[in-house]
């Protein structure tokens, strides 16, 4: 037996093998759940059921939206810690959701797609998911990749070694004991920027060692640790740091070094 969902919008039929799905449906009764919550956005049921049956069995919590309306209105309402994201939606598609939640914060968000074309579009449009899963695929897989993102939004800082609390290079100043990072403006006030803990992560590693180039899989094994993202991620993740360096008025910091990596290189005459 085999679960099939067809996609109107696809045009296309995904069959969820029946060892996956005879599998979900005799996993054994799940104890009440009380890890965080994963809003779990799929227009597919019996897709959003058995990842939801995955999700509670690991002690996750799974709430389902099956249209891109539900979804919004249920992520505003119960607020939760991680959103399972299907790309191609009845009502408001996974994009547009997508740039709604980002407008709300940092809520994690794994986006879902059955083209791995769609990778490419969301890299391109920089909207900032955390990770990516391309169907068709392995439910525990999904599982691994929900609560490797966790353990790395959730994560809480290692204590750094004394002496090497505070990083200054140019007007960037990070506390490291604070886990905080700050733009010091022409008058010499310093202003806090609105960073993820990923952008944070990123800029103290770049900032430790100016000038050096880093390769997107040092970068990942360094800030990034619990992710098998793809190299591209790193790349959406830098955008977005290096917008909002520019919007402290700090301009260009980051350097794209072509076919190797990315460094960070502070205006002439900048301390460092």
């Amino acid at each position: 037996m085999e679960t099939r969902g067809l996609s109107p919008e696809r045009g296309r039929l995904w069959i969820i093998p029946s060892s996956i799905a005879h599998s979900a449906m005799n996993l054994p009764a799940a104890p009440q759940a009380t890890g965080p919550l994963v809003l779990v956005v799929e227009d597919e049921p019996g897709i959003a059921t058995i990842l939801s049956a995955y999700l509670q069995r690991d002690g996750l919590r799974a709430q389902q939206a099956h249209d891109g309306l539900e979804a919004l209105r249920l992520f505003r309402q119960l607020k939760p810690d991680m959103v399972l994201l299907d790309i191609h939606l009845p009502g408001m598609d996974g994009l547009d959701l997508l740039r709604a939640i980002r407008e709300d914060g940092n809520t994690p968000v794994i986006m879902v797609t059955a083209l791995a074309d769609d990778v490419d579009k969301l890299l391109g449009l920089r909207l900032g998911a955390d990770d990516y899963v391309v169907k068709p695929f392995s439910p525990p897989e999904v599982v691994a990749r929900v609560r490797a993102v966790l353990r790395r939004t959730q994560a809480q800082p290692a204590a750094p070694a004394r002496g090497t609390q505070r990083i200054r290079v140019g007007r960037i100043e990070i506390d490291q004991e604070a886990h905080a990072a700050f733009a010091h403006g022409e008058d010499g006030r310093p202003v806090a920027l609105p960073l993820t803990l990923t952008e944070y992560r990123l800029l103290a590693c770049l900032a430790a060692q100016p000038r050096r180039c880093f390769s997107r899989s040092h970068l990942i094994d360094h800030c990034l640790p619990e992710s098998d993202a793809l190299d591209r991620v790193i790349d959406s993740h830098l955008s977005k740091l290096r917008r909002k360096l520019q919007q402290a008025g700090q301009g260009d910091l980051i350097e794209t070094v072509r076919g190797i990596g990315y460094r960070l290189w502070p205006g002439d005459g900048a301390p460092v």
